[in-house]
């Protein structure tokens, strides 16, 4: 599904970061459609993301790096292995900034996916 970026930054602030954990649910849920690997559940990955004290995070914004090339390969769009990129803002605390970017990717793949469909 497409969403606005700047409103899902500006609600997950608003929030005090509330829409922030439901974003995160909906973009490991999203991202493993698309690519069809369920290896990522969405609620696990929350629970352990809280089990971790966010340590989990690490390895589930890699995992997605990896997770976003296929889908854009299945779509046939440019792909790119964005995982090492995920992982660094990740390591650095900035997360919301990997979520911004899986999003955009979210948005072009379900674009794509549209355009074949009509």
């Amino acid at each position: 599904m497409n969403r606005s970026v700047g409103l899902c930054i500006l609600f997950t602030i608003l929030t005090c970061g509330l829409y922030g954990i439901y974003w995160f649910y909906i973009l490991t849920k999203e991202v493993s459609d698309l690519s069809n690997d369920f290896s990522l559940s969405p609620g696990l990955t929350i629970l352990f993301t809280i089990l971790t004290c966010g340590l989990y995070t690490i390895y589930w914004s890699y995992k997605m790096g990896k997770n976003v090339e296929i889908a854009q390969q299945i779509a046939n769009i440019n792909s790119n292995d964005d995982s090492m990129l995920y992982l660094l803002l990740t390591l650095f605390g900035l997360s919301i900034i990997t979520f911004a970017i899986i999003q955009s990717n979210i948005n072009k793949i379900v674009s794509a996916n549209t355009a074949i469909h009509v």
